[in-house]
């Protein structure tokens, strides 16, 4: 019995997309996936409809190793509403509360210095963190509150940029699973005026190079370009493409050679020169270091594999 044709064709890696405003994270992720004809893609962590900027897109093998993307740094600049309190901490939410903005320079300074460094943050009911198997945001729309812990977070950088009468604006860097509407409405209550966001925008991931994004125009653009030229829209396309192991940069890479590399392939752990003593490492293979999976430094010191690149760029 043969096996069913895969829709789309094989393009391994990341693009960098500057999501627009509006649009949700999935809505975005279905655009590029036709764009690129791709069979498969995933994105690395949601950014609201409301917010604009970075969302690394996953296509083929790269979305094996998305995960390590959503335990990244990012930074965000942000800006506030003063003196309103909505019920989704930000402006697609329905205004709850409203009070006088009326705090002084020295109260806000302090108030921010409370969010530096690590802190416990307690995620928003708007949120798409689990409870039971569904998105805690499902259980809001329908009024249902479900008691949620705090979480610990780090804010390696707050900085301040202005305050102009209602108007609060920052930039941010922070660890994964922060979320700055929530920071935004514990804020306002520091200042006991209320707050939300009214503009959000993702400046980085990681250490990924902010002049790579791309926009869906651009995209498009350069679908016409090369229909105009004649030529795949692949040729104009791929080029864009971060490597497929980038979203795993941060961690060690091992090179093995091809002999070698066959047993890891088959699930075998292997012995590696310049391995670290411990930990996850990017597994590469032969002199032109092709990467050919993820593994992990067993308790003998040889490399077990733990996520494997099954196809390759052509």
């Amino acid at each position: 019995m043969s096996r069913p044709r895969r829709r789309g064709r094989d393009v391994h890696g990341v693009l960098l997309l500057d999501k627009p405003q509006g649009a949700s994270s999935n809505d975005v992720l279905q655009k590029v996936k036709r764009i690129f004809n791709a069979n498969r893609a995933g994105h690395t962590g949601a950014l609201d409809p409301l917010a604009t900027g970075m969302l690394p897109i996953c296509l083929g093998e790269a979305t094996k190793f998305s995960r390590y993307l959503l335990d990244s740094d990012k930074r965000y600049r942000v800006i506030a509403k003063l003196g309103q309190r909505t019920d989704t901490s930000d402006a697609d939410g329905k205004v709850v509360e409203q009070r006088a903005v009326n705090f002084s320079n020295q109260q806000l300074l302090e108030a921010l210095d409370c969010f530096r460094g690590a802190t416990q943050q307690v995620p928003s009911m708007y949120s798409a963190l689990k409870h039971q198997g569904r998105p805690l945001y499902e259980y809001a729309r329908q009024g249902i509150e479900v008691p949620r812990e705090a979480r610990p977070i780090v804010v390696y950088e707050l900085l301040f940029i202005r305050h102009e009468e209602d108007e609060l604006e920052l930039e941010i860097h922070c660890s994964k699973g922060t979320y700055i509407r929530t920071i935004i409405d514990d804020l306002g209550e520091k200042l006991g005026c209320g707050a939300h966001v009214i503009f959000l925008r993702r400046l980085a991931v990681s250490k990924y190079p902010v002049d790579k994004m791309v926009t869906l125009e651009q995209l498009r653009m350069l679908q016409e370009q090369a229909e105009a030229q004649g030529i795949a829209a692949d040729e104009l396309l791929d080029p864009l493409l971060m490597p497929m192991d980038s979203p795993a940069a941060e961690f060690p890479a091992v090179n093995i050679p091809p002999a070698v590399a066959g047993y890891f392939r088959n699930g075998q752990a292997v012995r590696a020169a310049g391995a670290p003593a411990a930990g996850l490492v990017r597994v590469t293979e032969g002199d032109e270091q092709r990467f050919i999976g993820m593994g992990e430094i067993d308790d003998q010191g040889r490399v077990a594999p733990r996520r494997l690149v099954v196809e390759f760029p052509a």
